[in-house]
């Protein structure tokens, strides 16, 4: 079972609003998901992200796939590289 960290969308029309989250790759981009890791605001200026950072750097352990996306918001929030220097 292939897991993927990726962005999925909710709230209002022309007002997205998105959920970080652990999903199969094979459910839809809003549909099931194992657990949700973190928000995205792009309505906000500057946009907000926000990660609970133990459960993201617990499914990147797990081995989890993030999306460029959101590989490019574990970078900007610090993450990633607490993720690629932790020591094994």
């Amino acid at each position: 079972m292939a897991i993927k960290m990726r962005l999925a969308r909710a709230g209002a029309k022309k007002k997205p609003f998105y959920q970080i989250v652990i999903a199969d790759v094979r459910s839809r981009r809003d549909g099931r998901f194992i657990e949700n890791v973190g928000t995205y605001d792009p309505n906000q200026n500057p946009a907000a992200v926000k990660f609970e950072e133990g459960k993201a750097l617990e499914w990147l352990g797990k081995g989890a796939q993030p999306t460029d996306t959101v590989k490019q918001m574990l970078k900007t929030a610090g993450l990633w590289e607490k993720f690629t220097t932790k020591p094994a």
